[in-house]
């Protein structure tokens, strides 16, 4: 055997088993999703009738799967709006300030608990009767600011949208601080020497230096937003009625709850589509800021 034979073996036995399992674990299921979506499959049956886009017309019509994606893109508008506000924590904390390493430390403990107790510690803390939050208000003269944070249609997804912010800003704050790190101290220096301003710094020097640890949260935002799950399932199950539903929510009921896995299907590819188109438009939309600027 020569060289060239032995080294093309050698490269097709590493490869082997990473591209067989990306075939089966992905490539595979997402062909079965994809047929599933054009049948009236039930989960159940042997039999599956083949309806070709009526899954797809159907969620499109449905005022409910419309809803559920206006509840989507809250929690995405409202983390975008965040942004500012944690690169300039990440700014604070990459300082030489007092207690800087202690709070380092601490801002990604809400990120690595449980999504489970995060849940549950939020459902108390909103707890109508005796939930802290409520009990603070009235104590401090605030009664009229007391609400039913998880009962009331208009509140409760501002309501979940404020624990997605507590868990994952955090996590934020950590990628924008190593995006901050990676940038030499030469440059604030010179800046400095220059006379710029912490405004003019963070402007010419912070953003540009950052720009890529940006389009990584945004990405994490839109895909995060539009697969958020746990958050809404566990403390409220999409309720008040379907107030607070989400898309995935909406798909797994459909699938699991009613027996429409064809619908949950073509939820599922749709899913899939627009967080693929909505990262391309993203990407190229901060690539051509990048150039022009």
């Amino acid at each position: 055997m020569n060289a060239a034979l032995q080294k093309r073996v050698i490269i097709f036995t590493f490869l082997f088993i990473p591209v067989g399992l990306l075939l089966l674990f992905l490539l595979y299921p997402t062909v079965k999703l994809i047929q599933y979506s054009l049948t009236d499959w039930n989960g159940i049956s042997k039999q599956m009738n083949y309806v070709g886009t009526d899954n797809y017309l159907s969620a499109i019509k449905n005022a409910d799967v419309w809803h559920s994606l206006y509840n989507n893109w809250l929690y995405f508008i409202i983390h975008g709006l965040f942004i500012p506000l944690e690169i300039i924590i990440a700014v604070l904390l990459n300082a030489k300030l007092r207690a800087s390493s202690f709070f380092r430390s601490i801002i990604l403990f809400p990120y690595i608990i449980n999504g489970v107790a995060v849940a549950y510690i939020f459902s108390y803390l909103y707890n109508p009767v005796n939930g802290p939050i409520n009990e603070i208000l009235n104590g401090m003269g605030l009664s009229s600011w007391i609400q039913n944070w998880l009962s009331d249609p208009h509140i409760v997804n501002f309501s979940l949208v404020a624990i997605s912010l507590w868990r994952f800003s955090g996590f934020h704050v950590i990628l924008f601080l190593a995006g901050l790190q990676s940038i030499p101290n030469d440059l604030f220096e010179a800046a400095t020497i220059d006379g710029a301003s912490k405004l003019q710094q963070i402007r010419y020097i912070v953003l540009p230096g950052i720009r890529r640890v940006v389009e990584i949260v945004l990405f994490l935002n839109i895909r995060g937003a539009l697969q958020v799950f746990d958050i809404p399932f566990l403390v409220t199950q999409g309720g008040p009625g379907n107030a607070s539903s989400t898309f995935t929510i909406f798909t797994i009921n459909a699938a699991f709850k009613f027996n429409s896995y064809g619908l949950a299907s073509a939820m599922a590819i749709m899913l899939m589509v627009t967080i693929i188109v909505f990262s391309y438009l993203q990407n190229l939309f901060i690539r051509e800021r990048g150039i022009k600027s």
